[in-house]
């Protein structure tokens, strides 16, 4: 659906200025749709229909402007009015004038940008502030003297064609910062709609390079604007304020407003414009700056005067492959329909020179290339790998390839995970730029590995499977072999490339899950992998890397110690060696635990650890827990084990209001609790109601219901279960209580923070140390269940 939009024709990229009548300019704006109800639409219906029309008519010299996002006839229900009044210098009391046009705006709670200036003194304005430059580019006549305000936009037009070889670099360098700070709109799971790359000011930034004559703006372009715009009017109506980030909670309802299947298909519609806008705005920086910024004036002077660029050498890259003018083309006597490698030549010789690919030669591919050979040819697949293997550089041109619907043509897999959403909020990026980013990651470690071109393959493809029905791991491993057979890999290079995406979750999930020291634990995964090393070297790798493209959420210190230590010990399976013993304690835990008493309580911070030690009892595990969600600790993992009868459980936490709390006030509370003396639940249960009325309570998210996970062969002597549910204050408190209320002794237990949502696993045995049989697991479950739903 496409809301309403002001009509305005295109001259020379830019829309023609238009000087409508007061009723005219009203009926236009308040016709867009996504303003009915809204404080701006009020304050509009003012602003036309009274008091402007009675106090600009009188008054000579005088006009009232918009400027920006009102200019342009682009405003959404919470936007400011960029208004600017100007005059002559000749009316004698031209404050009194604008304090009857700016009070009743205010008076209507309405964000204001407002300013008074004579022609002259705005020009000066413009010429020292460039955001002032770019908001003058798209004025537009309210009421008033029309001639003073077509003075000013002509004049201000007139200089910015004038001076912008001065001004283009400042431009770029504005929006390389906000793309430094915000990302990129094309793949963020909750881009920023106006500040990203790809976002609304780099919409207003190709208008700017077109008003200057510098480029024409297609179709593509302006409704990719369109879309964002869209997209951020019923965003605006929605939250009920003026806010530019479209957050997971709120896609589905914009989704509806706007007549889309579901918040999916919105954050794909937001996607895919920014994409164009993005590759739009590199193009045009490409074509009117260069890479060096420096070059700007010379390069502009160039094109003015000659009447074109001048045509600088050609340099051969490879094959059919040259680079000319800073771009990466095709040589002139190249033919892609001859030669279906030609496409991944060109974009590996991009990557490695670290150039574009020209529009033209991506055309030319996009509509001349044969398909390519199945299997592909060995120089095909080589190219591929070695442009995998360019790193962070081979990300322009995977992309470049990906908006000419080349990479589609490769591998069409890759179609359906194309501006893909993920739903797990420890992801940042949409899916197919999660597969770029893992391959880019992996690439780092491609010299470690016996197969680098396997590891770079396999990480583009791993979560190739997601978006389908089923376990994303089991689908996409059968596609994974699919793909890979066509590339002309052999039957046990398609088994490691499929195994990589069966099991790219095995080590991770393992690791922060399972008792490392328990033998079970090494022969699952030992058996999972049909006890292959080179899968083994290969998913190592990959858990890091893919990790790394997931999110700093993803990782840490701590989980890449328990992976590294569940590699090592499978290896030594794999190799027939002895497992490893049991991991010591560190040199500062073993201290702790020396200058412990005998019946002493206490906890120290160690980093971001803080280790509780205590006499071993039943319910410490969940009063220490509780202790550290009274005090504003959230857990993101732990450890818990016994030392000849002292318990040294190892909590990582991080502060949620940023500062941890002193470790004698928190051994105080621990001796408290020990004694009886701190109601914990009561205390937890009050905090959590304050939260409550603090912010919404969307605990009732389907996507976040909680499961309860039995595993009766995966443990030596104990029952392992896992907790998956949604992160809430004191949750492993609750957890934690009900094992101990059912009469099952924890034996340990790992804890693990994904998000808002939780993974924890507890080894679990009967008082007799023995596994639970499953009237045990029933019980606890109704336990767990009611505790959970309180």
């Amino acid at each position: 659906m496409s809301i309403p939009w002001c009509g305005c024709g295109l001259a020379n990229g830019m829309p023609t200025p238009s000087e409508p009548s007061i009723r005219s300019a009203r009926a236009e704006l308040l016709a867009r749709a996504d303003l009915i109800g809204s404080p701006l639409r009020l304050a509009l219906t003012e602003l036309y229909d009274g008091w402007l029309t009675e106090v600009l008519p009188d008054v000579g010299g005088v006009a009232l402007m918009a400027v920006g996002g009102l200019g342009r006839r682009e405003p959404t229900p919470y936007s400011d009015l960029d208004l600017v009044l100007l005059h002559t210098g000749k009316v004698s009391d031209i404050a009194a004038v604008a304090d009857k046009i700016w009070y009743p705006v205010w008076d209507a709670g309405i964000g204001l940008d407002h300013s008074v200036r004579t022609v002259d003194q705005a020009l000066d304005v413009a010429d020292g502030d460039l955001k002032a430059t770019l908001g003058m580019l798209d004025s537009r006549h309210i009421a008033g003297d029309p001639a003073l305000t077509g003075l000013l936009r002509e004049q201000a037009i007139s200089r910015w064609r004038r001076t912008a070889p001065s001004r283009l670099a400042e431009l770029q360098e504005l929006a390389r910062g906000r793309w430094a700070t915000r990302g990129d709109a094309s793949f963020l799971l909750e881009p920023d709609l106006k500040d990203c790359r790809g976002g609304l000011r780099d919409w207003v930034g190709l208008r700017a390079l077109a008003s200057a004559q510098l480029l024409d703006l297609t179709a593509p372009v302006v409704q990719a604007s369109t879309t964002l715009l869209d997209v951020r009017s019923e965003l605006h109506r929605l939250v009920g304020r003026s806010t530019d980030v479209l957050r997971g909670q709120d896609r589905s309802a914009v989704a509806k407003a706007l007549g889309a299947h579901d918040g999916d298909a919105v954050l794909r519609m937001v996607n895919e414009a920014a994409r164009t806008l993005g590759y739009a705005t590199d193009a045009a920086w490409r074509r009117v700056v260069g890479s060096n910024p420096s070059e700007t004036r010379s390069r502009f002077r160039r094109r003015r005067s000659s009447g074109g660029p001048e045509l600088p050498l050609r340099t051969p890259l490879a094959q059919d492959v040259v680079a000319q003018g800073g771009e990466v083309v095709l040589a002139r006597d190249a033919d892609p329909w001859a030669d279906p490698a030609l496409v991944l030549r060109v974009a590996r010789a991009a990557a490695e020179s670290d150039l574009p690919i020209s529009g033209y030669a991506l055309a030319r591919l996009a509509t001349e290339s044969s398909p390519m050979p199945e299997p592909w040819p060995a120089a095909a697949r080589g190219e591929f790998v070695a442009l995998l293997g360019s790193g962070r550089r081979a990300v322009a041109s995977l992309e470049a390839l990906d908006q000419h619907g080349l990479l589609s043509r490769l591998i069409p897999e890759w179609e359906h995970v194309r501006f893909r959403a993920q739903h797990n909020p420890v992801h940042r990026f949409t899916v197919d730029r999660h597969l770029v980013e893992t391959a880019v990651a992996v690439e780092q470690s491609a010299r470690d590995v016996a197969r680098p071109d396997l590891l770079l393959i396999g990480a583009l493809l791993h979560d190739i499977g997601k978006g389908r029905e089923g376990d994303h791991s089991a689908v996409g491993a059968v596609l994974a072999r699919a793909i890979a057979a066509r590339m002309g890999f052999d039957r046990h290079d398609c088994d490691l490339i499929s195994g990589m995406a069966a099991h790219h979750l095995l080590l991770p999930d393992t690791a922060t899950r399972r008792d490392l020291d328990d033998p079970s634990t090494v022969a699952l995964v030992v058996s999972a992998i049909s006890g292959s090393r080179d899968l083994l070297d290969l998913l190592y790798p990959l858990s890091v890397a893919d990790a790394a493209a997931t999110g700093p959420a993803a990782w840490s210190d701590w989980k890449g110690s328990l992976v590294a230590s569940l590699v090592r010990r499978c290896r030594a399976a794999i190799g027939g060696d002895e497992l490893p013993r049991a991991e010591p304690l560190d040199a500062q835990l073993h201290q702790l635990v020396a200058r412990t008493a005998p019946g002493e309580s206490r906890v120290v911070q160690l980093g971001s650890d803080m280790i509780v030690l205590a006499p071993d009892a039943p319910g410490l595990l969940s009063r220490a827990a509780g202790l550290l969600a009274l005090h504003s600790l959230d857990v993101q993992s732990a450890d818990v084990r016994t030392i000849d009868g002292l318990a040294v459980n190892r909590f990582t936490v991080t502060p949620r209001f940023g500062e941890f709390p002193d470790e004698a006030l928190l051994t105080a509370d621990l001796r408290r609790t020990d004694a009886g003396g701190l109601r914990i639940a009561d205390r937890l249960r009050a905090k959590e109601a304050a939260y409550r009325q603090a912010g919404p309570d969307d605990r009732q998210d389907d996507s976040a219901s909680t499961r309860l996970l039995w595993f009766d062969d995966e443990a030596t002597d104990a029952t392992v279960l896992e907790v998956r549910t949604r992160d809430a204050i004191g949750l492993l408190y609750w957890v934690t209580a009900a094992l101990e209320e059912s009469g099952v002794d924890i034996r340990s237990a790992r804890i693990s923070s994904l998000g808002a949502h939780v993974v924890d696993a507890f080894y679990l045995t009967d008082t007799n140390g023995k596994p639970l049989s499953e009237e045990r697991q029933a019980d606890v479950t109704s336990r767990m269940t009611a505790a959970l739903a309180s």
